[in-house]
């Protein structure tokens, strides 16, 4: 996949009008909902290159119904590479380097001194949720969903409308994000494992820091609080048994609600830019 340099000419006296796209279903269907309000927008992904390949898949399609280019922005550099810089330690719940380096950074040096708007995908349903606003005072922040009233049953008819659905991974995780996230659920973890079991094996290999025992500090640290991944798979039937005892009707409604938001209070919803 191609990305453009995190650099751009400054476009002088111009504002520019961005959408930041997560490959989940909200910033998607701002997306729709922005098409023809503001033709000249600009629809841009943070790639870390750790997406999930269903990720992928969906923005190519994205961008047939959009009629227009997503802007593929990185860091310029590899996870492997800031994690060495970071001496091995895992992004986290309490040291998201992850969202400063691999998706902040390089939006805002993209954007560069140029004015902006930037919409955000938020939902007039979802009062507790502020998403990124960054401190640039060339950007500004605007929630699109949240001023003119749109809710989820607002989204999913969108979604369904412009016949572009959701991204298949919703059939088995709860919101986008790059396939080691922190914030998984267990149950998401095991699905991984059977879905992408090589990429499974890479979250190992990090969690392990069998690649950088040069740099890596000795935290203890597991992707999944107080559990290795390695225990996690030990008991699949057990993690797979309880999900199976939940209500489904639960189920689907944190399917559907979930996928840019969290169990925990803290989550970084500028991960999903």
């Amino acid at each position: 996949m191609e990305h453009l340099p995190i650099t751009r000419l400054n476009m002088a006296n111009q504002v520019r009008h961005i959408l930041g796209l997560s490959g989940g279903k909200d910033s998607t269907a701002l997306a729709i909902y922005m098409r023809d309000k503001v033709p000249e927008i600009e629809y841009f992904f943070c790639d870390t290159g750790a997406e999930l390949p269903e990720t992928y898949e969906y923005l190519t399609k994205l961008e047939v119904y959009l009629g227009k280019k997503i802007v593929r922005l990185s860091s310029g550099r590899s996870f492997d590479h800031w994690l060495k810089i970071y001496r091995g330690t895992l992004p986290s719940p309490n040291m998201r380097w992850c969202t400063k380096v691999l998706k902040i950074d390089p939006m805002e040096n993209w954007i560069g001194s140029d004015r902006a708007v930037s919409y955000v995908g938020i939902r007039a349903d979802e009062a507790n949720r502020k998403g990124y606003i960054t401190s640039k005072k060339n950007i500004m922040t605007v929630f699109p969903f949240v001023d003119d009233g749109l809710e989820l049953k607002d989204i999913e008819s969108l979604l369904i409308e412009a016949g572009v659905g959701k991204p298949s991974y919703y059939e088995w995780r709860s919101r986008s994000g790059c396939y080691f996230c922190f914030y998984q659920r267990r149950s998401e973890w095991i699905s991984l494992h059977d879905r992408h079991p090589d990429l499974f094996d890479k979250a190992i290999n990090y969690e392990q820091k069998k690649q950088f025992q040069d740099t890596a500090s000795s935290s203890s640290y597991t992707w999944t609080k107080g559990e290795s991944l390695v225990d996690l798979i030990a008991r699949r039937d057990s993690v797979k048994s309880f999900k199976e005892r939940k209500n489904e009707s639960s189920m689907l409604l944190d399917i559907l609600s979930d996928d840019d938001d969290c169990d925990d209070d803290d989550f970084c919803s500028s991960c999903h830019l």
